[in-house]
Protein backbone atom coordinates (compact mmCIF):
# COMPACT_ATOMS: atom_id res chain seq x y z
CA UNK A 1 0.00 0.00 0.00
CA UNK A 2 1.07 3.35 -0.73
CA UNK A 3 2.32 5.11 2.07
CA UNK A 4 -0.02 8.24 1.02
CA UNK A 5 -2.93 5.92 1.34
CA UNK A 6 -2.95 4.77 4.42
CA UNK A 7 -5.59 5.80 7.20
CA UNK A 8 -4.69 8.67 9.50
CA UNK A 9 -6.99 11.15 11.25
CA UNK A 10 -7.69 13.76 9.80
CA UNK A 11 -5.53 17.17 11.04
CA UNK A 12 -6.23 20.12 11.72
CA UNK A 13 -3.81 23.27 11.72
CA UNK A 14 -3.72 23.04 15.77
CA UNK A 15 -3.44 19.87 16.38
CA UNK A 16 -0.91 17.36 16.59
CA UNK A 17 -0.62 13.33 16.26
CA UNK A 18 1.62 11.52 18.38
CA UNK A 19 0.44 7.74 16.90
CA UNK A 20 -1.73 5.50 18.89
CA UNK A 21 -2.30 5.90 22.87
CA UNK A 22 -1.16 2.90 24.48
CA UNK A 23 -4.35 1.30 26.44
CA UNK A 24 -5.45 2.12 29.93
CA UNK A 25 -3.78 0.87 32.91
CA UNK A 26 -5.53 -2.22 34.53
CA UNK A 27 -6.74 -0.36 38.00
CA UNK A 28 -8.78 -3.49 39.52
CA UNK A 29 -5.11 -4.95 41.42
CA UNK A 30 -5.23 -1.07 42.75
CA UNK A 31 -8.67 -0.96 43.88
CA UNK A 32 -8.42 -4.39 45.15
CA UNK A 33 -5.14 -3.74 47.88
CA UNK A 34 -7.24 -0.64 48.37
CA UNK A 35 -10.49 -2.32 49.89
CA UNK A 36 -8.34 -4.61 51.84
CA UNK A 37 -6.65 -2.06 53.71
CA UNK A 38 -9.82 -0.33 54.48
CA UNK A 39 -11.38 -3.44 56.06
CA UNK A 40 -7.97 -3.76 57.76
CA UNK A 41 -8.03 -0.41 59.05
CA UNK A 42 -12.03 -0.75 60.09
CA UNK A 43 -10.83 -4.00 61.81
CA UNK A 44 -8.48 -2.43 63.99
CA UNK A 45 -10.68 0.59 64.44
CA UNK A 46 -13.36 -1.91 65.89
CA UNK A 47 -11.28 -4.06 68.09
CA UNK A 48 -10.01 -0.57 69.67
CA UNK A 49 -13.50 0.68 70.03
CA UNK A 50 -14.23 -2.49 72.15
CA UNK A 51 -11.37 -1.69 74.23
CA UNK A 52 -12.50 1.64 74.74
CA UNK A 53 -16.23 0.45 75.39
CA UNK A 54 -15.09 -1.59 78.02
CA UNK A 55 -12.71 0.55 79.83
CA UNK A 56 -15.62 3.45 79.72
CA UNK A 57 -18.00 1.03 81.29
CA UNK A 58 -15.29 0.48 84.21
CA UNK A 59 -15.01 3.87 84.72
CA UNK A 60 -18.64 5.21 84.66
CA UNK A 61 -19.90 2.52 86.63
CA UNK A 62 -23.10 3.13 88.91
CA UNK A 63 -22.28 1.48 92.08
CA UNK A 64 -23.73 3.50 95.12
CA UNK A 65 -22.29 0.48 97.10
CA UNK A 66 -18.75 1.09 95.93
CA UNK A 67 -18.63 5.21 96.26
CA UNK A 68 -15.84 6.03 98.70
CA UNK A 69 -17.20 7.42 102.62
CA UNK A 70 -16.52 10.58 101.00
CA UNK A 71 -17.46 13.98 98.91
CA UNK A 72 -16.03 13.97 95.61
CA UNK A 73 -15.11 17.59 93.98
CA UNK A 74 -14.02 17.47 90.31
CA UNK A 75 -11.04 18.32 88.87
CA UNK A 76 -9.60 17.28 85.06
CA UNK A 77 -6.01 16.62 85.16
CA UNK A 78 -3.95 16.34 81.52
CA UNK A 79 -0.80 15.58 82.51
CA UNK A 80 0.93 12.40 80.87
CA UNK A 81 2.65 9.88 82.13
CA UNK A 82 4.01 6.42 80.66
CA UNK A 83 5.21 3.35 82.42
CA UNK A 84 6.40 -0.23 82.11
CA UNK A 85 3.82 -3.00 81.63
CA UNK A 86 2.06 -4.56 84.58
CA UNK A 87 2.54 -6.10 87.73
CA UNK A 88 0.91 -6.44 90.70
CA UNK A 89 1.21 -7.28 94.92
CA UNK A 90 0.91 -11.19 94.89
CA UNK A 91 -0.85 -12.61 97.47
CA UNK A 92 -2.18 -16.02 97.33
CA UNK A 93 -3.59 -18.95 99.77
CA UNK A 94 -2.01 -18.99 102.80
CA UNK A 95 0.40 -22.01 103.05
CA UNK A 96 0.90 -24.60 105.56
CA UNK A 97 3.10 -23.69 107.99
CA UNK A 98 6.27 -26.12 109.03
CA UNK A 99 8.29 -26.77 111.75
CA UNK A 100 11.76 -28.65 112.60
CA UNK A 101 14.05 -27.30 109.68
CA UNK A 102 16.31 -24.57 110.04
CA UNK A 103 18.90 -23.52 107.11
CA UNK A 104 22.92 -22.47 109.01
CA UNK A 105 26.02 -20.93 106.76
CA UNK A 106 28.79 -22.20 107.16
CA UNK A 107 31.76 -20.42 107.24
CA UNK A 108 34.91 -21.12 104.89
CA UNK A 109 37.19 -23.85 105.93
CA UNK A 110 39.92 -21.96 108.52
CA UNK A 111 43.31 -21.27 107.50
CA UNK A 112 42.52 -21.33 103.99
CA UNK A 113 42.03 -17.56 101.60
CA UNK A 114 38.26 -16.77 100.28
CA UNK A 115 40.37 -17.57 96.72
CA UNK A 116 42.84 -20.08 97.20
CA UNK A 117 45.98 -20.47 95.17
CA UNK A 118 45.43 -24.08 93.97
CA UNK A 119 43.04 -24.76 96.86
CA UNK A 120 40.20 -25.61 97.46
CA UNK A 121 37.67 -28.10 95.34
CA UNK A 122 38.58 -28.67 91.58
CA UNK A 123 35.54 -27.94 89.23
CA UNK A 124 34.61 -31.53 89.02
CA UNK A 125 34.68 -32.29 93.22
CA UNK A 126 32.70 -29.14 93.63
CA UNK A 127 29.97 -30.65 90.70
CA UNK A 128 30.16 -34.05 92.27
CA UNK A 129 29.25 -32.45 95.53
CA UNK A 130 26.55 -30.50 95.15
CA UNK A 131 24.76 -32.06 92.05
CA UNK A 132 22.64 -34.33 94.65
CA UNK A 133 21.06 -31.61 96.29
CA UNK A 134 19.90 -29.80 92.97
CA UNK A 135 16.15 -30.92 91.79
CA UNK A 136 14.11 -29.65 88.65
CA UNK A 137 10.91 -27.97 89.33
CA UNK A 138 8.00 -28.26 86.86
CA UNK A 139 4.61 -26.03 87.42
CA UNK A 140 1.95 -26.42 85.72
CA UNK A 141 -0.81 -23.30 85.93
CA UNK A 142 -3.68 -22.20 83.91
CA UNK A 143 -0.99 -20.50 81.39
CA UNK A 144 1.12 -23.74 80.53
CA UNK A 145 4.38 -25.21 82.02
CA UNK A 146 6.90 -22.99 83.73
CA UNK A 147 10.12 -24.69 84.83
CA UNK A 148 12.95 -24.01 87.04
CA UNK A 149 16.03 -25.51 89.46
CA UNK A 150 15.48 -25.89 93.53
CA UNK A 151 18.17 -26.51 96.36
CA UNK A 152 17.56 -29.12 98.91
CA UNK A 153 17.51 -28.11 102.45
CA UNK A 154 17.27 -30.42 104.34
CA UNK A 155 17.48 -34.44 104.33
CA UNK A 156 13.36 -34.55 104.85
CA UNK A 157 12.43 -33.22 102.00
CA UNK A 158 12.39 -28.93 102.54
CA UNK A 159 13.46 -27.12 99.27
CA UNK A 160 14.21 -23.48 98.23
CA UNK A 161 13.54 -22.26 94.94
CA UNK A 162 12.48 -18.51 93.34
CA UNK A 163 9.13 -17.20 93.70
CA UNK A 164 8.66 -16.71 90.31
CA UNK A 165 9.21 -20.37 89.29
CA UNK A 166 6.13 -21.21 91.50
CA UNK A 167 3.85 -17.92 90.95
CA UNK A 168 0.39 -19.10 90.11
CA UNK A 169 0.94 -22.81 89.69
CA UNK A 170 -1.85 -25.54 90.59
CA UNK A 171 0.67 -28.16 90.37
CA UNK A 172 4.21 -28.31 91.45
CA UNK A 173 5.98 -31.60 90.40
CA UNK A 174 9.84 -32.00 91.70
CA UNK A 175 12.42 -34.34 90.03
CA UNK A 176 15.20 -35.83 91.69
CA UNK A 177 18.36 -36.59 90.31
CA UNK A 178 17.77 -40.22 91.32
CA UNK A 179 14.64 -40.07 88.45
CA UNK A 180 12.67 -40.02 91.52
CA UNK A 181 9.42 -37.68 91.04
CA UNK A 182 7.14 -35.67 93.67
CA UNK A 183 4.65 -33.84 94.08
CA UNK A 184 5.27 -30.34 96.17
CA UNK A 185 3.65 -28.32 98.68
CA UNK A 186 4.41 -24.82 98.73
CA UNK A 187 5.51 -24.43 102.67
CA UNK A 188 5.90 -20.55 102.28
CA UNK A 189 6.57 -17.74 99.72
CA UNK A 190 8.06 -14.29 99.59
CA UNK A 191 7.46 -12.11 96.49
CA UNK A 192 9.52 -9.32 97.73
CA UNK A 193 12.53 -11.33 97.72
CA UNK A 194 11.64 -13.66 95.17
CA UNK A 195 12.21 -16.57 97.31
CA UNK A 196 9.82 -19.79 98.00
CA UNK A 197 9.79 -22.77 100.21
CA UNK A 198 8.71 -26.43 99.13
CA UNK A 199 8.00 -29.60 100.64
CA UNK A 200 8.22 -33.22 98.92
CA UNK A 201 7.14 -36.49 101.11
CA UNK A 202 10.78 -37.67 100.59
CA UNK A 203 13.74 -38.76 103.14
CA UNK A 204 17.18 -39.23 102.91
CA UNK A 205 17.98 -36.21 100.50
CA UNK A 206 21.33 -34.37 100.06
CA UNK A 207 21.11 -31.07 101.47
CA UNK A 208 23.63 -28.48 99.97
CA UNK A 209 25.53 -26.88 102.03
CA UNK A 210 25.20 -23.12 102.49
CA UNK A 211 28.13 -20.78 102.64
CA UNK A 212 28.29 -16.82 103.95
CA UNK A 213 27.98 -14.84 100.72
CA UNK A 214 29.23 -11.93 103.14
CA UNK A 215 32.53 -13.52 102.73
CA UNK A 216 32.53 -13.24 98.80
CA UNK A 217 34.85 -10.74 97.44
CA UNK A 218 34.43 -9.65 93.50
CA UNK A 219 37.48 -11.87 91.41
CA UNK A 220 36.27 -14.79 93.71
CA UNK A 221 35.44 -18.25 91.69
CA UNK A 222 31.73 -19.49 91.32
CA UNK A 223 29.83 -21.88 89.57
CA UNK A 224 26.15 -22.34 88.84
CA UNK A 225 24.05 -25.86 88.28
CA UNK A 226 20.60 -25.78 86.89
CA UNK A 227 18.02 -26.64 83.63
CA UNK A 228 18.51 -23.82 81.26
CA UNK A 229 15.66 -24.07 79.20
CA UNK A 230 13.71 -27.12 81.26
CA UNK A 231 14.38 -30.72 82.23
CA UNK A 232 15.68 -31.64 78.70
CA UNK A 233 19.08 -29.80 79.50
CA UNK A 234 18.74 -30.56 83.79
CA UNK A 235 22.31 -30.34 85.77
CA UNK A 236 24.09 -28.09 83.35
CA UNK A 237 26.81 -26.71 84.87
CA UNK A 238 28.70 -23.50 84.53
CA UNK A 239 31.59 -21.38 85.64
CA UNK A 240 32.63 -18.08 86.16
CA UNK A 241 33.53 -15.13 88.86
CA UNK A 242 31.92 -13.15 91.47
CA UNK A 243 31.90 -9.84 88.73
CA UNK A 244 30.06 -7.44 91.47
CA UNK A 245 28.74 -7.70 95.22
CA UNK A 246 25.91 -5.97 96.81
CA UNK A 247 24.43 -5.03 93.48
CA UNK A 248 20.87 -2.93 93.66
CA UNK A 249 19.23 -4.35 90.43
CA UNK A 250 15.28 -2.87 90.17
CA UNK A 251 12.92 -5.80 90.15
CA UNK A 252 9.24 -5.66 89.24
CA UNK A 253 9.64 -1.86 91.20
CA UNK A 254 11.76 -3.15 93.85
CA UNK A 255 15.12 -2.79 94.51
CA UNK A 256 16.94 -5.95 95.04
CA UNK A 257 20.58 -6.38 96.43
CA UNK A 258 22.22 -9.16 94.35
CA UNK A 259 25.35 -10.90 93.74
CA UNK A 260 26.42 -10.28 89.72
CA UNK A 261 28.61 -12.49 88.16
CA UNK A 262 29.96 -13.54 84.64
CA UNK A 263 28.37 -17.64 84.98
CA UNK A 264 26.07 -18.68 82.45
CA UNK A 265 22.68 -18.27 83.35
CA UNK A 266 19.31 -18.48 81.52
CA UNK A 267 15.86 -19.79 81.68
CA UNK A 268 15.13 -22.30 83.87
CA UNK A 269 18.31 -21.41 85.69
CA UNK A 270 16.17 -19.24 88.37
CA UNK A 271 16.15 -20.89 91.76
CA UNK A 272 19.51 -23.28 91.50
CA UNK A 273 22.51 -22.65 93.14
CA UNK A 274 25.53 -20.32 93.03
CA UNK A 275 28.74 -22.01 94.62
CA UNK A 276 32.05 -21.16 95.57
CA UNK A 277 34.97 -22.95 95.09
CA UNK A 278 34.77 -24.65 98.60
CA UNK A 279 31.79 -26.23 97.17
CA UNK A 280 29.57 -23.96 99.34
CA UNK A 281 26.23 -22.66 98.21
CA UNK A 282 26.61 -18.71 98.45
CA UNK A 283 23.35 -17.52 96.55
CA UNK A 284 20.19 -18.55 94.55
CA UNK A 285 20.36 -17.67 91.00
CA UNK A 286 17.33 -15.79 90.16
CA UNK A 287 17.75 -13.66 86.82
CA UNK A 288 19.86 -12.00 84.29
CA UNK A 289 19.85 -9.36 81.89
CA UNK A 290 19.45 -9.43 77.87
CA UNK A 291 19.42 -7.71 74.61
CA UNK A 292 17.22 -7.67 71.78
CA UNK A 293 19.67 -6.35 69.55
CA UNK A 294 21.39 -8.48 66.92
CA UNK A 295 24.66 -6.65 66.60
CA UNK A 296 25.05 -5.27 70.72
CA UNK A 297 23.96 -8.32 72.89
CA UNK A 298 24.61 -8.52 76.38
CA UNK A 299 26.15 -11.56 77.85
CA UNK A 300 27.42 -12.27 81.41
CA UNK A 301 25.16 -10.61 83.71
CA UNK A 302 23.49 -12.75 85.95
CA UNK A 303 22.18 -12.20 89.23
CA UNK A 304 22.13 -14.22 92.71
CA UNK A 305 19.97 -14.15 95.84
CA UNK A 306 22.54 -14.01 98.17
CA UNK A 307 22.74 -16.48 100.66
CA UNK A 308 22.84 -14.36 104.11
CA UNK A 309 19.68 -13.08 102.56
CA UNK A 310 18.17 -16.66 101.94
CA UNK A 311 18.75 -17.99 105.14
CA UNK A 312 17.04 -15.02 106.98
CA UNK A 313 13.95 -15.07 104.54
CA UNK A 314 14.08 -19.19 104.53
CA UNK A 315 13.68 -19.66 108.09
CA UNK A 316 10.76 -17.44 108.49
CA UNK A 317 9.01 -19.41 106.10
CA UNK A 318 9.45 -22.63 107.25
CA UNK A 319 8.59 -21.70 111.18
CA UNK A 320 5.35 -19.33 110.22
CA UNK A 321 4.85 -19.19 106.83
CA UNK A 322 5.45 -15.72 105.47
CA UNK A 323 8.01 -12.78 106.18
CA UNK A 324 7.30 -10.84 109.35
CA UNK A 325 7.12 -7.00 108.27
CA UNK A 326 6.15 -6.70 104.92
CA UNK A 327 3.53 -4.28 104.43
CA UNK A 328 0.37 -4.52 102.17
CA UNK A 329 -2.29 -2.71 100.46
CA UNK A 330 -3.99 -5.20 98.34
CA UNK A 331 -4.38 -4.00 94.89
CA UNK A 332 -3.26 -4.82 91.60
CA UNK A 333 -2.75 -2.18 88.50
CA UNK A 334 -1.47 -1.27 85.08
CA UNK A 335 -0.56 2.00 83.76
CA UNK A 336 -2.98 4.29 82.25
CA UNK A 337 -1.35 5.52 78.89
CA UNK A 338 -1.48 8.83 77.73
CA UNK A 339 -3.81 8.07 74.96
CA UNK A 340 -6.42 6.94 77.26
CA UNK A 341 -6.16 9.77 80.03
CA UNK A 342 -6.38 12.16 76.91
CA UNK A 343 -9.91 10.26 75.48
CA UNK A 344 -11.54 10.09 78.80
CA UNK A 345 -10.35 13.04 80.07
CA UNK A 346 -8.75 11.44 83.24
CA UNK A 347 -5.46 12.55 85.55
CA UNK A 348 -2.30 10.23 84.93
CA UNK A 349 -2.20 7.38 87.63
CA UNK A 350 -2.65 3.79 88.24
CA UNK A 351 -5.22 2.03 86.53
CA UNK A 352 -6.39 -0.53 89.54
CA UNK A 353 -7.40 -3.89 88.14
CA UNK A 354 -7.82 -5.78 91.45
CA UNK A 355 -8.54 -5.11 95.22
CA UNK A 356 -7.94 -8.13 97.74
CA UNK A 357 -10.62 -9.12 99.91
CA UNK A 358 -9.92 -7.82 103.34
CA UNK A 359 -6.94 -5.59 102.80
CA UNK A 360 -6.63 -2.26 103.60
CA UNK A 361 -7.46 -0.67 99.96
CA UNK A 362 -11.03 -2.68 100.09
CA UNK A 363 -11.87 -1.39 103.87
CA UNK A 364 -10.86 2.33 102.29
CA UNK A 365 -13.49 1.67 99.80
CA UNK A 366 -11.07 1.34 96.70
CA UNK A 367 -12.88 -0.77 94.14
CA UNK A 368 -11.49 -1.86 90.49
CA UNK A 369 -11.53 0.62 87.90
CA UNK A 370 -10.26 3.40 90.29
CA UNK A 371 -7.19 5.07 89.28
CA UNK A 372 -4.64 5.98 91.98
CA UNK A 373 -3.03 9.34 91.44
CA UNK A 374 -0.70 10.28 94.40
CA UNK A 375 0.45 8.25 97.93
CA UNK A 376 1.26 10.86 100.42
CA UNK A 377 1.29 13.72 97.76
CA UNK A 378 3.81 11.74 95.52
CA UNK A 379 2.68 11.04 91.95
CA UNK A 380 1.95 7.18 91.19
CA UNK A 381 1.27 5.87 87.91
CA UNK A 382 3.13 2.77 87.79
CA UNK A 383 2.98 -0.44 89.68
CA UNK A 384 7.20 0.36 90.34
CA UNK A 385 6.69 3.55 91.68
CA UNK A 386 3.44 1.95 94.33
CA UNK A 387 6.15 -0.99 95.19
CA UNK A 388 8.70 1.91 95.85
CA UNK A 389 6.86 4.17 98.04
CA UNK A 390 5.06 1.41 99.93
CA UNK A 391 7.90 -0.73 100.81
CA UNK A 392 9.51 2.69 102.47
CA UNK A 393 6.88 2.32 105.03
CA UNK A 394 6.16 -0.49 107.49
CA UNK A 395 3.11 -1.94 109.04
CA UNK A 396 1.10 0.28 110.52
CA UNK A 397 1.58 3.15 109.05
CA UNK A 398 -1.38 5.48 107.44
CA UNK A 399 -0.59 6.61 103.88
CA UNK A 400 -3.29 9.36 102.07
CA UNK A 401 -4.28 8.03 98.78
CA UNK A 402 -5.55 10.11 96.22
CA UNK A 403 -8.16 8.35 93.97
CA UNK A 404 -10.32 9.21 90.84
CA UNK A 405 -13.30 7.42 89.08
CA UNK A 406 -15.86 8.41 87.09
CA UNK A 407 -17.93 11.03 89.97
CA UNK A 408 -14.43 12.96 90.58
CA UNK A 409 -11.24 13.24 92.56
CA UNK A 410 -11.16 11.99 96.47
CA UNK A 411 -8.48 11.19 99.53
CA UNK A 412 -8.61 8.47 101.39
CA UNK A 413 -6.60 7.24 104.04
CA UNK A 414 -5.27 3.69 104.88
CA UNK A 415 -3.45 2.01 107.49
CA UNK A 416 -1.02 -0.77 106.25
CA UNK A 417 -0.62 -4.07 107.30
CA UNK A 418 1.72 -7.33 107.35
CA UNK A 419 1.06 -9.46 104.38
CA UNK A 420 1.25 -12.54 105.66
CA UNK A 421 1.58 -14.44 102.48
Amino acid sequence: MNERNRNYPEWDDNTYYTGPTEPPKNRGALVAMLLIFIIFLCGIVTVLGVLNIRLFQKLNREDPSQELAISFTTEETTSETQAPEATGEDREAKPAVHAGCTMDLQAAPKGVDTVPEGGGLSLQEIYAKNIPSVVSISCQSSRGTASGTGVVLSADGYLVTNYHVISGAQEITVLLTDDRSFTAQSVGYDAVSDLAVLHINAQDLTPARFGNSDSLRVGDTVVAIGDPLGVEFRGTYTNGIVSAINRDVSVNGRAMNLIQTNAALNSGNSGGPLINSYGQVVGINTMKIGAFTDKSGVEGLGFAIPSATVMEIVNQLISQGYVSGRPWLGIKGENFSSFYQRFYRVPAGLYITEVQPGSPAAEAGIVAGDILTRIDGESVSTMEALNNLLYAHQVGDSLSLVIYRAQGQATVTVTLTENKG
